[in-house]
């Protein structure tokens, strides 16, 4: 685990000066070495998080011919069995990391290397006999990679403030990135907050050639959600789950660092934490966090018997206001934009604990988007009342949904019209998102002079497009894995962890996994058992003979943070103090009344929604007095 920066610019001065500048600034993403590669026009630096191959692992590597660089972010789970295969290929090598297999295979197959890959990753490789430059992203997008091109120069970083830190780069806001992120509550991608400054999406090869004028973008691969009829029985789909999640388990904790769990007591870290007892033969430590006198966010009995019953080593941290406080500026400077999501701050304080006694830690992020989680036992019921619904007369329906809305007023005309179309049809004409805090009226009320720019949904109705799949849930799922999953969840647990020098792995995650839960039949993942609906319900299959009861019936928290009642009370002179001040940092692009509106309403407990909103606020406030954009 590592970050990587570097460059292609003609004519650069001072080269290795530059790579150190970009890679001291992502220094915490790799605490154990560095290294730097800088030959004419391109350069490539690297800081190291030693995890496999502690003693011959430095990079960049290059191939035998000293022609090929490569410098990479994450790990190549299957790097042993590629390997095997090249050595038989001819291929020498000189480490025994993950990064030197990866290097040869792109020697192999070039660009198409990436579909040889089972991990997470960011890579960047110099081709000095073709003059290229190669960049790749993971399928999922659990590591991030940005770059800047301007017509060129192209700059590349594990971290935005790597790419700021080369003085190549202007600090200049992106407006279209404020006013998606205020409905959001992150950055959508390729945007960033910063004008010029792009995420490479999940999934994407980027390549730069001499002599080809701009870089090419290129999507090598998708969650290939299909339509098709239940080929299988349960108890068939249950083994193939079985078969697949432990294999990804099993990979994951490849190291020759100590590994533990990130322990939460929910579904999916106790599934995680079962199968490692499974498929693994020694005893790991796991970590969990909680709230000091908050009994209704407390988590810890739950995860102690996840830990007693598994046989993991447990360890446990409590935070309170002040802690929660104290890392809020930290946190924004680590985020590098805005990304109002509560539970980093918990995150932290574990990943901390954590560090002290491990290198690597696996976590359960993942599974309500790959195999429906949430709240979608609700919302497949109501999907099958549509169904039944529009199995009435066209009149019919008609009329009820007339005389329905004229009762219950205004709001009920979008349900009631959604209520007459196909679930998939509805779902294209009003996009779901697990997070839609401020509407385009909204924002044009606290933004005045907002430049003209398009709905925020828009983008989600655009990669509805690619969904070659009729079924709702689909849909759905889709969507949340290519915006709240990559953009807010594995975003922030990236950030957080690499902070604090720790490597986070995710087995829901792998491909093999993802494209299993995405031709399985709906029902595989949210079905009706005995006339109850039920979310996860392969997972559920797998850790009924795996994990207590208690583990199994008790309701998703995702995770709990009692933050919202402090507004009202211990924190409200706190948010007045931060968003009313003379010097507010909003106040540059948002209406002052507005503002206060949002406030007062945030911190008087008018609901969720307006603490959302308020929260939106002061979490961009603290980003732009640490970051002070143009």
């Amino acid at each position: 685990m590592c970050g990587i920066a570097g460059y292609w610019i003609p004519g650069v001065e001072d080269a290795v000066t530059l790579l150190r500048r970009m890679c001291d600034a992502i220094a915490h993403r790799g605490p154990d070495d560095a290294g730097y590669y800088a030959q004419g026009e391109v350069g490539l630096g690297v800081r190291r998080l030693s995890i496999i191959d502690l003693s011959t692992g430095h990079q960049p590597i290059a191939n035998e011919d000293r022609s090929i660089w490569v410098v990479f972010n994450g790990e190549v789970y299957n790097f042993r069995e590629l390997r095997r295969d090249l050595e038989a290929r001819g291929h020498r090598f000189t480490t025994a990391s993950d990064t030197e297999a990866l290097l040869h295979q792109y020697e192999e197959d070039g660009p198409a290397c990436v579909h040889r890959f089972n991990g997470m990753f960011a890579i960047a490789i110099w081709d000095g006999r073709a003059r290229r430059l190669f960049l790749a992203r993971d399928r999922m997008g659990v590591k991030p990679l940005y770059y800047s091109w301007d017509g060129s120069r192209l700059l590349f970083a594990s971290e935005i403030k790597a790419l700021l830190a080369s003085g190549c780069v202007e600090r200049r806001l992106n407006e279209r990135a404020l006013w998606d992120y205020l409905t959001f509550r992150y950055v959508p991608q390729p945007q960033t907050i910063w004008k010029g400054i792009h995420k490479l999406p999940p999934g994407h090869t980027l390549t730069l050639s001499a002599g080809q004028g701009e870089p090419t973008l290129q999507r090598y691969w998708d969650i290939p959600y299909v339509d098709g009829p239940a080929a299988q029985s349960e108890a068939a789909y249950a083994r193939e789950f079985e078969g697949l999640f432990l294999d990804s388990v099993r990979l994951r904790l490849i190291a020759d660092v100590p590994v533990g769990i990130l322990l939460s007591g929910g579904l999916d870290s106790s599934a995680v934490a079962a199968a490692v007892a499974e498929v693994h033969n020694a005893p790991l430590s796991s970590f969990s966090v909680a709230f000091k006198d908050s009994p209704q966010t407390d988590e810890l009995p739950f995860a102690r018997q996840v830990a007693r019953w598994v046989g993991t080593e447990h360890h446990e941290v409590l935070i309170g206001e002040r802690e929660f406080c104290d890392f809020l500026p930290r946190w924004v400077y680590h985020a590098d934009e805005p990304l109002a999501d509560l539970a980093s701050v918990p995150l932290h304080y574990v990943s901390q604990l954590a560090r002290q006694e491990v290198k690597v830690v696996l976590s359960g992020e993942g599974s309500d988007e790959v195999l429906g989680g949430y709240h979608f036992d609700r919302v497949a019921r109501r999907w099958d009342w549509i169904r039944r619904f529009q199995g009435l007369p066209a009149w019919l329906r008609r009329g009820c949904g007339e005389r329905i809305a004229r009762l219950m007023g205004d709001r009920w005309v979008e349900r009631v019209s959604r209520a007459n179309l196909p679930p998939s049809e509805g779902q294209r004409l009003y996009p779901p998102t697990m997070t839609r805090l401020f509407s385009s009226a909204q924002k044009r009320r606290l933004w005045p002079d907002a430049p003209a720019l398009p709905d925020s949904m828009d983008g989600a109705r655009s990669e509805l497009e690619r969904v070659r799949s009729s079924d709702p849930l689909h849909h759905v799922l889709y969507l949340y894995c290519q915006s709240w999953l990559v953009e807010d969840l594995l975003m922030k647990a990236d950030k957080v962890t690499m902070a604090n020098s720790l490597e986070l792995r995710v087995p829901f995650l792998d491909y093999r996994l993802v494209e299993w839960a995405a031709r399985a039949p709906s029902w595989v993942k949210v079905g009706a058992v005995r006339g109850r609906y039920q979310t996860k319900r392969v997972l559920r299959m797998f850790s009924e003979k795996r994990l207590p009861p208690a583990i199994l019936e008790r309701s998703k928290q995702g995770f709990p943070v009692p933050v919202y009642d402090w507004l009202g009370h211990r924190l409200k002179g706190w948010a007045e103090d931060l968003l009313l001040a003379p010097d507010a940092q909003v106040r540059r692009w948002f209406d002052g009344a507005a503002v206060r509106r949002q406030v007062r309403l945030g911190t008087e407990g008018r609901g969720d929604a307006e603490r959302h909103r308020l929260w939106d606020l002061l979490i961009f406030e603290l980003w732009a007095r640490e970051w002070r954009p143009e």
